[in-house]
């Protein structure tokens, strides 16, 4: 038997080790290929964190029906509506990271890491996949205000501080945010209402019992349509098609442009060839006209993006309401 000198024998053993090393990842690069060639072969779930009906819902059941039919496999909306959002983060993330399990994410994610102190996720835990919408936000007012415009309610307001009742989603939701924000640049006060989520919202907006809502557009614009709720500006730069006749916050004097988005994601680690298959679907499907049209006659912007595109809008959000979050002493534990 020959026997090899100890440096020869460890060099055989790394050589050996390496060989393995590749050999496995050979494997499983095999496997994951394989995997994605026969994606999907069972129904896939997407996961909204917010009520049937809103603002999130609506996009993403017309985006999974199209999807579905795309894929050649059901494409099942299930709607998680607690923790601002925050429960449907955490079933998709505690799910295998294998492409049937995806995510509505929205800015809420960013937010809520902002917001709490021991949020039960990273951000780096998702896998963006494409953003599905971009939206500007309208103020909403109760019909049971004595205000006809912008104007007229900041002066009812200061007339009656802390009288007027605005709704939130949950604590440290992009709509308190917002609504803190305008009280602070227009020097009003109101009283803040949470609520689980934006359906319930206009529901009560309409009944008059609570008057003031930072809406997405999504979510207002039907209700305004049919006399039931007035809107007295929007956050976008310039007047929205959907309504030309609601004044911009800036054509008010009011220096404040601000939107939200909406996207879809998976876990990370999520196999790079399903996620390049599903941008391509989901990005197919956002340039359709009748997705379009559906999204724009709403107020929003249909717009598609690289996974690397929404993951610095993620990025970028939580920059943004940082320092807001801060100013306003909005965080708190979990």
């Amino acid at each position: 038997m020959t026997v090899r000198p100890f440096a020869e024998r460890a060099c055989f053993l790394k050589a050996r080790s390496i060989g393995r090393l590749i050999a496995t990842v050979a494997l499983a690069a095999h496997a994951y290929a394989a995997q994605a060639d026969d994606y999907p072969v069972r129904p896939i779930r997407l996961v909204v964190g917010f009520g049937a009906g809103g603002p999130t819902d609506i996009p993403a059941r017309f985006v999974a029906e199209k999807l579905g039919q795309a894929l050649g496999a059901r494409v099942v909306v299930e709607n998680k509506p607690a923790a601002v959002g925050m429960l449907a983060t955490r079933d998709v993330l505690a799910q295998p990271r294998d492409g049937y399990t995806l995510l509505l994410c929205t800015h809420f994610e960013a937010i809520n890491t902002a917001v709490y102190r021991n949020v039960p996720f990273r951000l780096d835990e998702l896998a963006p996949i494409s953003l599905i919408a971009k939206y500007y936000y309208g103020l909403a007012l109760a019909n049971s205000v004595p205000a006809a415009d912008f104007g007229t309610f900041l002066a009812y307001t200061r007339a009656h501080p802390n009288e007027v009742a605005y709704a939130t989603i949950g604590a440290g939701s992009a709509q308190e945010i917002l609504a803190r924000q305008i009280e602070k640049l227009t020097g009003i006060a109101m009283n803040r209402v949470p609520f689980r989520g934006g359906a319930q919202v206009v529901q009560e907006l309409i009944a008059g019992r609570v008057q003031f809502y930072v809406s997405p557009t999504l979510a207002i614009v039907p209700q305004y349509q049919a006399g039931q709720l007035k809107i007295l500006a929007v956050s976008a730069p310039e007047r929205l098609k959907s309504l030309p006749g609601i004044p911009t916050l800036t054509e008010m004097g009011v220096d404040f442009v601000r939107f939200g988005w909406l996207g879809i994601c998976a876990g990370a680690g999520t196999p790079e060839p399903i996620i390049d298959r599903l941008h391509d679907e989901i990005a197919a499907i956002v340039a359709t006209a009748d997705y379009r049209e559906m999204i724009e006659m709403a107020g929003s912007i249909a717009v598609s993006s690289t996974p690397a595109q929404l993951r610095r809008v993620i990025a970028q959000t939580l920059d943004d309401v940082s320092s807001s979050i801060r100013e306003f002493g909005m965080q708190q534990e979990q």
